[in-house]
């Protein structure tokens, strides 16, 4: 998925919840802020890696336990992880959902793609459908939002 369709969610996320957005968007960016420039580092081989392991839980699940902030965080790393999973396997590569489980198990074939040329590769995938729900979801929240008397939203 795209990083704004990340931070998107969190935003959807946020409004339907009662958790934090900022720190609902700070869990949602996290993923791609670290594996990012690691990757156009060469620190790492794939831009899915260190942030978007399932096993990163192990420190994220007790700062979930610390308090509303941190729950919101993780969700929105959760939340990262899972779209980027379902994005994979929507695309018809369920075996590049293995990123879940670096550094243990790597896919045996992944697309590599740098995020500027990934974008060019994305459009028109059955996934970037899915990412328009998504900002259609966004709008319609925020419109919600903006255009019902306030005795509506309150209800």
């Amino acid at each position: 998925m795209l990083f704004l369709t990340h931070l998107a969610a969190a935003v959807v996320a946020g409004r339907v919840s009662r958790l934090s957005t900022p720190w609902l968007l700070v869990g949602a960016a996290l993923p791609d802020l670290i594996d990012k420039p690691l990757g156009a580092l060469g620190v790492v081989e794939l831009y899915h890696s260190i942030g978007h392991s399932v096993f990163l839980a192990l420190l994220l699940v007790p700062i979930a336990l610390y308090g509303r902030a941190g729950m919101a965080a993780a969700i929105g790393w959760g939340s990262h992880l899972c779209l980027d999973a379902i994005h994979v396997v929507i695309n018809g590569r369920p075996g590049h959902a293995l990123f879940l489980l670096w550094p243990f198990v790597e896919s045996a074939d992944p697309l590599a793609i740098p995020p500027g040329a990934f974008f060019w590769y994305y459009l028109g995938t059955p996934s970037f459908y899915l990412e328009a729900i998504v900002w259609i979801a966004l709008f319609a929240a925020l419109a919600a939002n903006r255009f019902l008397p306030s005795r509506v939203r309150a209800e």
